[in-house]
């Protein structure tokens, strides 16, 4: 009965150490991040924090940094440097975790920039796998910006299939919609 007692207590100091080390240590925790430093970071866990604007019942507008479910490849406790940012065209309240600024020209621009492409893994890192998830391989996508930028945002827009232009000279054909009728079972 007293060697149980031991046990139970040993492993409880041993759940305590863990936790008091591991906060020691200096593992980020999302939701331990204020609104300047939770966009583009990931916590010890590999998992990316992701910003969040609540409004109040009084209208007074709060920010929280939560854990995403999205994981980050090779980077663990990571606060993305105010470096990285303004080289690759990001903002530090950027609220969420979206591929719409790379149909912006402008933001690709930066992102493909030799600063930050070969600056900052993080950043390429996320952007890899939210391109990827549209369908466009984002070294393909940064080489069409030394070529033709707008046909590779068109990719982007359209996930691979663009559409082809109308015909001109083609008559259109008139349909007249007729009720169906059940078939009879003579």
């Amino acid at each position: 009965m007293a060697s149980n007692f031991g046990l139970k207590s040993l492993v409880i100091l041993a759940l305590t150490l863990a936790v008091f080390v591991q906060g020691s240590l200096g593992g980020i925790t999302c939701e331990n991040l204020n609104k300047d430093t939770c966009a583009f970071a990931v916590a010890s866990s590999g998992k990316r924090c992701v910003l969040e604007k609540h409004v109040k019942r009084s209208g007074e507008e709060a920010y929280v940094c939560r854990t995403s479910d999205i994981e980050a490849d090779k980077v663990t406790d990571w606060v993305e440097s105010d470096q990285c940012i303004e080289a690759c065209g990001l903002d530090r309240k950027s609220l969420g975790i979206s591929s719409d600024s790379l149909l912006e020209c402008g933001f690709t621009r930066k992102l493909c920039s030799t600063q930050c492409y070969n600056g900052c893994p993080n950043i390429i890192d996320l952007y890899f796998n939210l391109a990827a998830g549209e369908g466009v391989f984002l070294p393909k996508l940064c080489e069409g910006q030394r070529g033709d930028a707008r046909r590779e945002m068109a990719e982007i827009r359209s996930s691979g299939f663009v559409a082809p232009g109308p015909v001109s000279g083609v008559n259109q054909v008139k349909y007249m919609a007729t009720p169906a009728v059940a078939p009879s079972s003579a």
